[in-house]
């Protein structure tokens, strides 16, 4: 995508770095949210094959968190996960073409939707098993530990996950080894089809606090916060000063998955409408951005403009792309 000249932007007393980053976040932001309208398309026109679970509303958790990190630093991510892998450096061209199914993606279109993973960007997979990841970030922090190469690792997942023993059994070592991982929480408030409360007893971040891990509670739509937060954690983690839980309180707009058109019977129309029109994270940083002076309009508008010619390149590029051939039925995949 076009960087918008610095030049461009009345800076408004602001440093320049902070300006850049703050418009790299919004464009980050952005081509999450195109990247999955479009797949929300391609399924809509039965032009992706199987299932997809849309992060439409969370994206300011996936890009504050990623935008703590280094390149070589770890994160594992969930089935809703296509927002982590694109904040962490994934091309959207290989993304639209490992959900296709062409040779070009990033698992050589064998993993779909939920098993994306890209090595070059730390990105060591989705995971469709809820909580399923928690090991794999811990194991490769403790890895990292061991080679004392200051990485750090990230792992993403929701609030059900917090239904699953995998989760306590790795921050209990997490804690007693003071490994340099982060437990990020993206509590969009629904376990598929049933309000969080319904099914999760007690405080949630009191569960991490109980092994005596750092935790922090941040507003989900708001990436500046999330950002912020992520920072302080992660440079505790560089100075091995052990684990910490991030809990994340945001929103999915669409469904479960992309299947899940009709919502009344487990949340209100009302609802997700409050969410879209007043806890926008895109939208609150672009009102913040210019309240501050830092940029006007037509610079944003020129974000969504160029995001908008990427993801019609991309998915041009995975339409066109071959598909792996016969022979490598059996190539790369576990039983």
């Amino acid at each position: 995508m076009t960087q918008t000249p610095l030049s461009a932007i009345p800076l408004a007393g602001q440093a320049e770095m902070d300006v850049e980053l703050w418009l790299h976040m919004y464009a980050q932001m952005v081509k999450i949210r195109e990247f999955e309208e479009k797949v929300n398309e391609l399924y809509t026109q039965a032009i992706m094959p199987g299932l997809a679970h849309l992060s439409i509303g969370q994206e300011a958790v996936a890009v504050g968190v990623c935008e703590a990190l280094r390149r070589d630093d770890y994160i594992t991510s969930t089935h809703r996960g296509h927002g982590h892998c694109l904040a962490k450096g994934a091309s959207v061209d290989r993304m639209f073409a490992e959900l296709l199914g062409k040779e070009a993606g990033y698992c050589r279109g064998k993993g779909g939707s939920m098993h994306i993973a890209d090595q070059d960007t730390g990105n060591l997979g989705a995971n469709a098993i809820v909580g399923g990841s928690a090991g794999i970030a811990t194991g490769a922090a403790f890895s990292a530990k061991r080679r004392g190469t200051g990485q750090v690792a990230a792992c993403f997942f929701g609030e059900g996950a917090l239904g699953q023993g995998v989760l306590y059994e790795t921050m209990n070592l997490a804690q007693l080894w003071k490994l340099p991982v982060i437990y990020v929480c993206e509590n969009n408030l629904y376990n598929e089809y049933t309000h969080y409360t319904e099914t999760t007893a007690g405080d949630l971040k009191a569960r991490a606090a109980a092994f005596g891990i750092h935790t922090e509670e941040v507003d989900g739509q708001d990436v500046r916060a999330i950002y912020a937060a992520m920072r302080h954690v992660v440079e505790q983690a560089r100075r091995s000063e052990g684990p910490a839980f991030l809990l994340c309180h945001t929103y999915r707009y669409r469904g479960h998955h992309v299947g899940d058109i009709n919502r009344v019977y487990y949340r209100s129309k009302e609802e997700e409408q409050e969410w879209m029109t007043t806890r926008d994270p895109i939208t609150r940083l672009a009102d913040w951005v210019l309240g501050q002076g830092l940029t006007d309009r037509a610079v944003l508008e020129r974000i969504h403009a160029d995001v908008k010619d990427l993801i019609d390149s991309a998915v041009q590029f995975a339409m066109d792309a071959p598909y792996p051939d016969v022979s490598e039925v059996d190539q790369h995949v576990y039983a």
